[in-house]
């Protein structure tokens, strides 16, 4: 029997179920859409609760953010290893708590209007996500961290939303704790080879792959169908321009990661994608 999208989502909410991981109401959640990278990292400081909420409020079906250990292992999110780049401090990530970290401002540096804005932590993040979108959380590290995120994530009710993107070794960390976790392989290892990335991913059970753009749109032709067939989501990072959007989606990619949320919008409408009602 061949699955539709519908039916394939559906089911997988099912198994959640009877492993014992179904949290609260079930949720229509996205098939397609846009993900917001970083929050929208273009046009507010990323991984922000600022960069968060305006991604909210434009009704995007799915949000990315990085997480990673402090030096007193608190989730934080925060992409780079090191500070300096998007925040008032410097210096590894791993050599400040999360006390400290939480002291910088992770704001200024993308404008003024933006200054005061904190390096958030995974739960407070967690807090303000509605729970019909997908959140794509992108794990900076190893099994440690795949099962701690994978506890925070069942602890807050999220299973049924959050995809952790993340490394072969955390996938098992995390699925350690929480084995229907959902997972969307982003090894590293192998991410730039179409063929042995998507054989990976399958032999993984991963339910996401977040494709790279790696060789010409034709090239990646079979390896989308062959995903496609085995009822894999696509994320694909990522598109700069506009006009990249709806031949990305005719060509069976799910949600594609922008920067530039306020470029994309307009397309997304224009191709039939509404935006999310935020549910609570």
């Amino acid at each position: 029997m061949k699955l539709t999208a519908s039916l394939f989502f559906s089911l997988a909410a099912l198994m959640v179920c009877v492993g014992g991981y179904a949290q609260g109401t079930a949720y229509d959640m996205p098939r397609k859409g846009l993900c917001a990278h970083r929050g929208g990292m273009d046009t507010h400081p990323e991984n922000t609760l600022p960069a968060f909420k305006n991604a909210i409020a434009h009704g995007v079906q799915m949000i990315e953010f990085d997480i990673q250990f402090s030096k007193d292992s608190m989730l934080v999110i925060m992409h780079d290893e090191t500070l300096d780049r998007t925040t008032t401090g410097s210096g590894p990530v791993a050599d400040l708590t999360g006390a400290q970290i939480r002291q910088l401002d992770a704001g200024i540096k993308k404008g003024a209007g933006f200054k005061g804005a904190r390096v958030p932590l995974l739960e407070e993040t967690l807090e303000i996500m509605p729970r019909n979108i997908w959140l794509n959380c992108h794990l900076k590290g190893g099994a440690a961290l795949g099962k701690a995120v994978a506890a925070m994530v069942k602890r807050t009710g999220r299973l049924h939303q959050c995809l952790l993107a993340c490394s072969e070794e955390a996938a098992a960390g995390a699925r350690e704790v929480v084995p229907g976790i959902i997972i969307c392989n982003a090894d590293n290892k192998y991410r730039q080879d179409n063929q042995q990335y998507v054989r990976a991913t399958i032999r993984e059970g991963a339910r996401f792959i977040q494709l790279l753009a790696v060789g010409s749109s034709e090239e990646r032709k079979p390896f989308i169908q062959q995903l496609r067939n085995n009822h894999v989501s696509i994320n694909y990072y990522f598109a700069s321009k506009a006009e990249e959007a709806p031949a990305l989606w005719n060509s069976g990619i799910d949600f594609i990661l922008v920067n530039n949320l306020p470029l994309f919008l307009p397309v997304m409408k224009n191709y039939g994608i509404k935006e999310v009602n935020n549910e609570f």
